[in-house]
């Protein structure tokens, strides 16, 4: 099946939703179906000093791979469709001069596990759902299975492995989730290896699936008891930039040297796989993931200070209900209502 060409009047804008070094990206509703969607389209600083080349070159390697694994992933926001190579200075109200193709995607539900650095200076808690949600989910909605983040990511890799490929940055600032559901979705899910893609970022030299492995346990994984202040879930957690492989799996068994012996072990020895490259397979990895979570629930369920825990989870989950996250497809009267039971 081909992509579908769409033309930018068959959208109306309605304002911008982030911008960062490749991508700007806007908000707007398709006139056709009423449905919010979202306008990717490389940062205007780059077209505008004709360096959009590599930008674009892997927009359409993100569409090879939605092509061949993302349209089969419920976790992937459906791409409506993408432009023709063309000015559109016209529709954004800029005069860059330069063609360029726009990728149109429907609109992901949910708030980001991390949210926009910038807000920090606003006093904004973007980390609230990394920690609430992914490291320290003590109430889930009816329904929703332990652990449903790193679930999700799991099976999402899965689908791409299937299709050959490594999906990478899928840190929690690429990942949306909706606490009403338990869902995630991915809104970056251009960052991969594959078919003929040595690497995706050439500072970081060869990679492959065991750096998403490596994400897993540096973003999704905390050795650390829940807070039992609602202040320990505001900062998002470990959001250093991975340098390597080698190096970040060091780092992190250091970090659950201080757990207890049984979750040490296990963290410590899948650790050491991937900083071997030793998994044969997603499955395999998945395998030891699920049973250092499994380990950390049963941590959490014993823990002396459990009720102050879950006071400070309910206090910090409460801070979702402030203006700032309304820019989002998320509704906290509603999605709220059924976390804390």
């Amino acid at each position: 099946m081909g992509m579908e060409t769409v033309t930018l009047d068959r959208f109306e804008m309605v304002g911008p939703l982030g911008s960062g070094a490749d991508y700007d990206v806007r908000a707007a509703v398709d006139r056709q179906t009423g449905e919010p969607v979202v306008l990717k389209r490389p940062s205007p600083q780059t077209v505008r000093r004709q360096m959009h080349g590599p930008i674009e070159e892997r927009t359409a390697r993100a569409l090879e791979a939605y092509e061949r694994a993302g349209q089969y992933c419920d976790f992937v926001p459906r791409v409506v469709g993408v432009t023709e190579v063309a000015l559109h200075d016209e529709y954004f109200g800029e005069d860059l001069g330069q063609p360029y193709s726009v990728r149109v995607e429907e609109r992901a539900a949910g708030i980001p596990l991390v949210g926009d650095p910038r807000s920090r200076i606003l006093r904004v808690p973007i980390g609230l759902g990394q920690n609430l949600f992914a490291l320290h989910p003590l109430a889930l909605p009816d329904g929703v299975d332990d652990w449903p983040v790193q679930t999700q990511l799991l099976e999402a890799q899965e689908i791409y492995a299937n299709a050959g490929y490594a999906l990478l940055d899928l840190g929690p600032h690429n990942v949306f989730y909706s606490p009403g559901t338990g869902r995630i979705a991915l809104v970056d899910a251009s960052a991969l290896v594959g078919h003929g893609v040595e690497t995706s970022q050439a500072n970081r030299g060869r990679q492959d699936v065991h750096d998403f492995y490596v994400e897993m346990v540096k973003f999704y994984l905390a050795p650390e008891l829940p807070p039992t202040d609602a202040s320990g879930y505001f900062d998002p957690y470990n959001q250093r930039p991975v340098i390597s492989v080698e190096d970040e799996c060091d780092s992190l068994a250091g970090a659950f040297a201080m757990a207890g012996d049984t979750l040490r072990e296990a963290a410590t020895a899948c650790l050491g796989k991937v900083r071997q490259r030793a998994y044969t397979s997603v499955a395999d990895f998945a395998a030891d993931l699920r049973e250092c979570l499994g380990l950390i629930t049963i941590r959490n369920d014993d823990m002396s200070d459990r009720p102050a825990a879950m006071e400070a989870w309910v206090a910090a989950l409460h801070r979702l209900s402030e203006d700032h996250w309304t820019r989002y497809r998320f509704d906290a009267n509603t999605e709220l209502a059924v976390q804390a039971g």
